[in-house]
């Protein structure tokens, strides 16, 4: 049974954050992308891990038009980001088809790995992100004092606030930074009333739309693994949220990840 009412995406959109390098994923990338592209997700980014996730990353940028990989290694892996894995990354950063560096940050509820070892690499990312002028991924959970004084302390100034799920507050702290805000599946749910009035104190051109697929799934398909094309109830939560029609939701993402990732308009 087709999920999904075609009528109902009136504008080209950008996933700036999802995972078909994912063993959820990764299996059957063309039927994903093929979806993606029926349902308008014209472009998205392909974001990295770790080590493994970085080469899928590359590939499949590699292999299709509009699809760009962002490179790094999350706080959940960043035991594994030793000398070597730097080195790899830094390499792999300087490929065409890489537009960012991530995601990357602290993960403060899982707190699987130990803390010291989270910020080192953190901030390793962040050297890396300003030695190639290349916009930064932030995963942050639980760790926003400690994310805003290293991303404040870096000097970093362009990149994006990952599936974002603060307080209006914060979005205001990190966009007075220079960041983007990128709402997920997690602005469709019932109780985030906290996210979407983030999302209003928002200005339009510094917000973004991702999947985090396989994760985070909209509502009303929480339960079943996420993907590309499901970008439409994003895009439909943040229009009714913010009092705009879905085009200009979808138009305004778009161009505002075309500026962020690909320097145009």
């Amino acid at each position: 049974m087709a999920i999904y009412d075609l009528t109902k995406t009136p504008a080209d959109s950008y996933d700036t954050h999802t995972h078909l390098n994912d063993d959820k994923l990764f299996h059957d990338v063309p039927a994903y992308i093929g979806r993606a592209h029926e349902f308008r997700v014209m472009e998205m980014n392909i974001v990295g891990y770790d080590a493994q996730g970085n080469e899928r990353a590359l590939e499949i940028a590699q292999a299709y038009d509009n699809i760009y990989a962002v490179l790094g290694f999350q706080p959940e892996d960043t035991a594994e980001f030793d000398a070597a894995a730097a080195e790899k990354l830094e390499e792999q950063l300087q490929q065409q088809q890489v537009v960012g560096v991530g995601e990357t940050g602290l993960d403060y509820y899982w707190d699987t790995v130990p803390r010291d070892v989270q910020v080192s690499a953190f901030k390793k990312h962040l050297a890396l992100a300003k030695k190639y002028d290349l916009p930064v991924i932030i995963h942050n959970r639980d760790a926003f004092d400690d994310v805003y004084a290293i991303l404040k302390e870096s000097g970093v100034t362009k990149g994006v606030m990952h599936s974002f799920s603060g307080t209006p507050e914060q979005a205001m702290a990190f966009v007075e930074l220079g960041m983007h805000i990128s709402f997920s599946g997690v602005v469709t749910f019932k109780k985030a009333e906290d996210v979407r009035d983030a999302a209003k104190a928002v200005p339009l051109d510094r917000i973004l739309v991702e999947t985090d697929a396989p994760y985070l799934t909209p509502t009303p398909f929480r339960g079943r693994d996420n993907e590309p094309a499901l970008v439409k109830y994003i895009v439909d939560s943040l229009a009714e949220t913010l009092s705009l029609s879905a085009t200009e939701v979808a138009d305004a993402t778009r161009k505002n990840a075309h500026r962020l990732f690909l320097n145009h308009e």
